[in-house]
């Protein structure tokens, strides 16, 4: 189902995104030649970089910096996966540029939300956070339709698979995951998100377009 946009809540002090990505890519790197070096990315992220298993990333329109700061902490250790850990040690820092601007100028996947049901919950989370909780709006960082914030490498979640999000949710709220770094954003806020409310935000960013 198509969600339709509530309201925008006011924000201070955080930068918003009401659009797509910007045309000219904040990463120095060649889409063509990151064309070619994606075919080994194929395996698990789909030939259009959308993948067919909800437990691997769509990165299709994901933007440049993100994807290049992820697979730059693959590299160093300080992100962990059996599969992208090893990979990633193989790149160089053009080919991580090169792959990045690549998969942000291909066209971002557009889903369903996963469980119609929860639309109402997930979307009052994202759009308003939860001030009982402390749980901070999620359209602050991550952009009223979920197309994140590039210059922040803050990442796109606009048809992201719920399976996926989920788990990165889980992961932040357990500490198994920390690229949020010093400021512990991503941790302090999952954190205080009940297994009911991980599960809404999730269905609902898999359908925000």
């Amino acid at each position: 189902m198509k969600i339709k946009l509530a309201p925008l809540f006011a924000t201070v002090g955080l930068a918003l995104t009401a659009g797509p990505i910007q045309a000219e890519s904040l990463v120095d790197g060649s889409a063509e030649a990151g064309k070619t070096k994606a075919i080994t990315c194929t395996a698990c992220h789909g030939p259009e970089g959308n993948s067919a298993n909800a437990m691997w990333p769509n990165i299709a329109g994901q933007n440049a910096p993100y994807i290049q700061a992820q697979l730059a902490a693959f590299k160093s250790g300080s992100r962990m996966d059996p599969v992208m850990s090893s990979q990633a040690m193989l790149l160089s820092d053009e080919d991580m540029a090169d792959l990045a601007v690549y998969f942000e100028s291909l066209p971002a996947a557009a889903q369903a939300v996963a469980d119609a049901d929860s639309v109402s919950r997930g979307e009052a989370l994202y759009r308003g956070g939860n001030t009982t909780t402390g749980v901070s709006a999620c359209m602050a960082c991550h952009g009223p339709t979920g197309h994140g914030n590039p210059a922040a490498k803050y990442p796109a979640l606009q048809g992201q698979h719920a399976v996926y999000t989920a788990k990165q949710l889980n992961d932040y709220a357990s500490g198994a995951r920390t690229t949020d770094g010093k400021t512990r954003i991503m941790r302090d806020i999952a954190g205080r998100l009940s297994k009911e409310d991980i599960a809404a935000l999730s269905s609902y960013v898999q359908g925000l377009r």
